[in-house]
């Protein structure tokens, strides 16, 4: 056999073999890590866990830890066999810029398999503060620089990301008033102590609806179907702009093609069914899937586009 039809042998065999193992797996419980217990990426990671284990026929359990850290760090050092994953957001991809020592590299460390969803920020504000719109709002902090504060719920958060590309693109002084979790931040605002947020659309629209709060627009790229009607801040006045909080389904870096396939397949499968659209809709979170290599081009994007803003602004978490 010449060394050419060799080599096609081989490799038909290794994708053979890897189209084998692939429909064998899993072959025991599939371990999910996500964020804290009661948060966005929380609650989908249990909505997508419960759809893989009916399409896996194996339990997927989801593996609440703190932060963003700790579940990158098993994630990156679990065996690459397709039952330990990680359900994740942002925090995984920019907190290099963040951070002086990582336990973990984002692009090195770990395979990409699906976008899950996104959660549109939304900018609101305190009802008593002069303005209706994302024009009016620069044009008053133009007017007193340095006079309105705006609220987060933690350094490098979306939240906070979102309102330095805000300052940064709109050239006004805002002043970050940080807070240690989302409901303080957002309390604060509905009390007029704060004057500004870009809040989670879940924790907001309760406000919006109530007039406790008056929301100006969305983050997004888009126009988001969890706040329908809202503009986006780009559309509204500063063109170009678009921050969300994104999470993704991860594998550790080494996974089989074959595996990452099934993984892809089966979990996108799971997220576009009209039930867990709904569902997570409901609760502030749009769906958006992808082939592995669209998240991996999509984290590479913004950790080029974001990486500039929190170095720019000296964001810190360590």
């Amino acid at each position: 056999m010449n060394p050419r039809a060799h080599a096609n042998v081989l490799l038909y065999a290794a994708i053979a073999a890897g189209t084998a193992f692939a429909q064998q797996y899993p072959t025991r419980p599939v371990r999910l890590l996500a964020s804290g217990v009661g948060g966005a990426g929380d609650f989908t990671a249990r909505v997508v866990a419960l759809g893989l284990t009916a399409r896996l026929n194996q339990q997927v359990i989801v593996d609440n830890r703190p932060g963003g850290m700790v579940p990158g760090e098993i994630v990156a050092k679990a065996p690459p066999d397709g039952h330990t994953l990680m359900l994740a957001g942002i925090v995984i991809w920019l907190s290099p810029f963040m951070r002086d020592s990582m336990p973990f590299d984002p692009l090195r460390d770990f395979a990409p398999v699906t976008l899950a969803a996104t959660v549109p920020n939304v900018l609101v504000v305190h009802p008593a503060l002069p303005v209706r719109s994302v024009q009016e709002l620069i044009a008053l902090a133009k007017e007193k620089p340095g006079a309105l504060n705006y609220a987060t719920s933690g350094a490098g958060n979306s939240n906070h990301i979102a309102g330095e590309l805000f300052k940064a693109m709109a050239g006004v002084n805002l002043v970050q008033v940080n807070y240690k979790g989302a409901a303080l931040a957002l309390n604060d605002v509905v009390s007029g102590r704060v004057e500004v947020m870009f809040a989670t659309a879940t924790s907001a629209a309760p406000h919006v609806s109530a007039g406790r709060l008056r929301a100006l627009a969305v983050t997004t790229a888009q126009p988001s179907s969890v706040m329908p009607g809202l503009p986006t801040v780009a559309a509204s006045g500063l063109p170009g702009y678009a921050s969300e909080s994104t999470l993704g389904l991860f594998a550790p870096a080494a996974t089989p093609r074959a595996i990452i396939a099934r993984l892809n397949a089966e979990t996108v499968a799971v997220l576009n069914t009209v039930e867990t659209r709904d569902r997570l809709l409901k609760s502030g979170i749009d769906v958006q899937t992808s082939t592995p290599a669209e998240f991996a081009a999509a984290i590479k994007a913004d950790m080029a586009r974001s990486g500039k803003i929190i170095r720019a602004a000296g964001i810190r978490t360590d």
